[in-house]
């Protein structure tokens, strides 16, 4: 659909029904019967959310209240996974994990479970399969269109393709998202990760403290690690959220795992589309003092200077792959999502310059840096958020 009312039919929507109604009528009886069980299984889960509107304007301890209920009553049958997931099979909920999750105007909730996989280890030459038991914890949500993250998170991947193939040290993670229905989607939570909101609550008074009490001293080499990975990961989130114009960054979208890479999360606003219509947030990218102190304190250091050539070589080497981003793009331009307006493709190819050479295009980054580095907007929007 192209709304998240589900009531707009995309006009691929009839090939796509006759599609899935065609793989269905063909299923085995124990092929149908288990792809019934997984839907019910996921569609149970997920309705939690839609129960929990009612309750949007109550406290976050009723909502846990509810979803507890709901939690409780909810069968495991074997076999079944999380769509996020296919490669292991949920053996049991943990009943009392579920959180509402802040949201406006919508009730997403997270949840972790007990997952089963094999994984294959090599055993005196021989490869077996060792059964492994896990937790995951997932967020879903019911009327939110998780598309737009969907393609966001497929732009990531091919940035970092990109990277790899051009043998450049850089570090992204698209993490899973997957859209289940019209308005339905599951996301996966990040793996030992935590916000810089979830941070500052936790009364870190910055970025840089946050590293020493994790890593220890700046001169050790657990602390050299974590701020070479740092440094790794938010040069290529900063090309990556230029070129495809991700906004409402604020603290809470922000991410650090426990290695000291950055992570961005929510791609809800992209492109051409930002909060509240007003476009707030002016400068190319979020690089804020704070994290400019964990790379030395000053663009005058060896770590700050790793990091603008870092960013200099990611954009380089994506120009050449223009073309593939955009084809990437241009199959979703009709299908109602907000990010798209008429001149989306015009403006995402002007930003990669591509009149400029690479002598040309390299003092191009180096200006979009000095510009973002501790931006107004930047710190204005924080203090807001």
């Amino acid at each position: 659909y192209k709304d998240e009312d589900s009531t707009i039919p995309d006009g691929i929507k009839p090939v796509l029904d006759n599609v899935r109604d065609t793989m269905v009528s063909e299923f085995s009886i124990e092929d149908k019967k288990f792809y019934e069980k997984e839907f019910s299984f996921f569609s149970e889960v997920t309705g939690i959310s839609g129960k929990l509107k009612p309750y949007i304007k109550k406290s976050k301890q009723e909502m846990k209240v509810k979803i507890d209920e709901e939690m409780a009553i909810i069968k495991v049958e074997e076999g079944v996974y999380l769509p996020s997931n296919p490669d292991g099979t949920v053996t049991d909920i943990n009943r009392k994990s579920g959180r509402p999750l802040q949201s406006h105007a919508k009730a997403p909730f997270m949840a972790s479970f007990q997952i089963k996989k094999e994984v294959p280890r090599v055993v005196d030459d021989h490869v077996i399969n060792e059964e492994v038991n896990s937790t995951l914890a997932a967020i879903f949500k019911v009327g939110d269109d998780c598309r737009q993250d969907v393609l966001a998170l497929q732009l990531i991947s091919i940035f970092r393709t990109i990277w790899m193939d051009a043998g450049l040290d850089v570090y992204v993670f698209p993490y899973r998202v997957t859209a289940t229905a019209p308005g339905c989607g599951i996301i996966d939570v990040l793996p030992n990760s935590i916000s810089r909101d979830m941070l500052g609550r936790e009364a870190v008074n910055g970025l840089y403290e946050y590293f020493i009490t994790q890593f220890g001293p700046e001169t050790s080499p657990e602390f050299q690690h974590a701020r070479n990975n740092f440094i790794k990961s938010l040069a290529s989130y900063s090309v990556i959220t230029f070129l495809l114009q991700i906004k409402d960054r604020h603290n809470g979208n922000i991410m650090y795992d426990n290695q000291g890479h950055i992570l961005h999360i929510d791609f809800g606003f992209c492109f051409d589309i930002v909060p509240g219509g007003v476009k707030f947030e002016q400068s190319p990218f979020k690089l804020t003092r704070e994290m400019v102190r964990v790379m030395g304190g000053s663009s005058d250091t060896q770590a700050y200077i790793w990091f603008e050539e870092l960013c200099v070589k990611s954009f380089l080497s994506c120009r050449k792959y223009m073309d593939v981003i955009i084809k990437c793009i241009v199959p979703m331009l009709d299908s109602g999502l907000p990010c798209f307006k008429p001149a989306t493709i015009k403006n995402l190819t002007a930003r990669f310059v591509p009149n400029k050479t690479d002598k040309e295009a390299a003092i191009y980054m180096r200006s979009l840096i000095k510009k973002s580095f501790e931006s107004f907007a930047t710190k204005g929007y924080d203090e807001f958020q």
